[in-house]
């Protein structure tokens, strides 16, 4: 079995919360060697973001930084600005998301640690772009989420509109952002030298709306919510049962007769109402109350197992407990128990990637507030044990 695809490159990671965080994770995942690198007073916001706690430890920091050695080091200081650029200088990637100036403020202008290291690449990550008129502004998901239409379209047709259950804006713009590390890597190779990259949380969830945002550049129309069903494709949606809903995605007239047959209904099929995907789309309350009245008479796993039996895509709507107990959760081991410095043990969430020959590492669990200094101080930087103890120590 070959190394994992990215061994030997190094990312310092100086973001925080999480888009900058899990753009470092996914790299991490694939072999870079990545350092991140936190306040000593209190570290990461999310290491106190909570409940649940276990131990003092958030759940929510475990989330978006497997993978990592952690340090410490005070921006506010002349040491800890240069260790920083040090660590910089010998780096291959570098990750911030800190407010526009900032970095500069700190004496540590992004221009300037390429020009000391031309071979770096820097990521910025922030809500509006380095480049914005908004640049000055925060960006954070929830507003993001909302600024960008994507709460618009989510939600019950009758109700306010939703903040999605994760926050999909930061997480979106963390793996564009990994994504754009990678072409950067590539073009580096190429040219011998880095390029710095602008992501803007924004432009990472107005982008997403993708078929929404087709159909108005299209019609001119504002698109509306649909509650869980699909705004162009039906049945698409989840359906009550005798006892637990089933989810059902029905794209194409095949699936809709096979559909039909399946469950008793062979009448449908050439309804003038249901002929069509477009005409399913545009009555898909009166769709949905027909089939909804055949599968109220038996429960979800008796349907499920007679749609999967004709090839049909139809599933169980889970809690999220149900879904990382799930037998297709432990086929690929998304769910791993790893050694934690405090908590002992603990279960974490694994890379979803998965290649052939270069697979990604086994997770570790995120460090504990500057765990790894020493260690990256005299293994990265080449200082006498001795000086770097008396770091840690002081910054402890």
């Amino acid at each position: 079995m070959s190394e994992a695809p990215l061994k030997g490159v190094r990312v310092l990671d100086l973001s925080r919360i999480l888009a900058g965080p899990l753009c470092a994770m996914v790299l991490g995942d694939l072999g870079c060697d990545v350092i991140k690198v936190e306040n000593p007073d209190g570290g990461d916001d999310t290491r106190h973001f909570g409940p649940p706690f276990r131990d003092g430890v958030s759940a929510y920091n475990m989330a978006f930084n497997r993978n990592k050695r952690g340090i410490v080091a005070d921006f506010k200081s002349e040491e800890g600005q240069a260790v920083v650029r040090a660590l910089a200088a010998c780096s291959d990637v570098l990750i911030e998301n800190y407010r526009f100036g900032t970095m500069e403020k700190f004496c540590l202008g992004l221009d300037g640690l390429r020009a000391e290291n031309p071979k770096l690449i820097t990521v910025s990550i922030s809500g509006y772009g380095r480049g914005s008129p908004m640049a000055e502004r925060a960006g954070y998901d929830f507003m993001i989420q909302a600024e960008s239409g994507l709460m618009s379209i989510t939600g019950e047709p009758d109700g306010p509109p939703v903040r999605v259950g994760v926050s999909i804006a930061d997480m979106l713009t963390g793996h564009n952002a990994a994504q754009a590390v990678l072409a950067a890597l590539i073009a580096r190779g190429k040219s011998g030298h880095g390029q710095h990259i602008d992501m803007a949380l924004f432009d990472s969830t107005v982008t997403a709306l993708s078929n929404v945002a087709s159909a108005y550049l299209m019609d001119g129309k504002t698109p509306e919510r649909h509650g869980a069903a699909h705004p162009s494709v039906a049945p698409y949606q989840p359906y009550t049962t005798k006892d637990h809903p089933l989810a059902l995605a029905i794209a194409n007239n095949g699936q809709f007769r096979t559909l039909c047959k399946a469950i008793g209904r062979e009448d449908l099929i050439e309804n003038a109402l249901y002929l069509t995907n477009g005409l399913r789309a545009e009555n898909r309350v009166a769709l949905a109350a027909e089939l909804e009245t055949v599968f109220k008479t038996a429960g979800r796993d008796a349907w499920l197992e007679k749609l999967h039996a004709v090839g049909l895509p139809a599933g169980a709507v889970r809690t999220v407990d149900e879904a990382l107990e799930s037998p297709e959760a432990k086929a690929h081991e998304l769910v791993r128990e790893v050694p934690h410095p405090t908590l002992g043990t603990a279960r974490i969430l694994a890379s979803p990637i998965r290649l052939s020959e270069t697979p990604v590492v086994d997770p570790t669990a995120p460090p504990e507030l500057g765990q790894h200094t020493v260690e990256v101080l005299t293994g990265v930087l080449g200082w006498d044990k001795a000086k770097a103890a008396d770091y840690a120590k002081r910054l402890g």
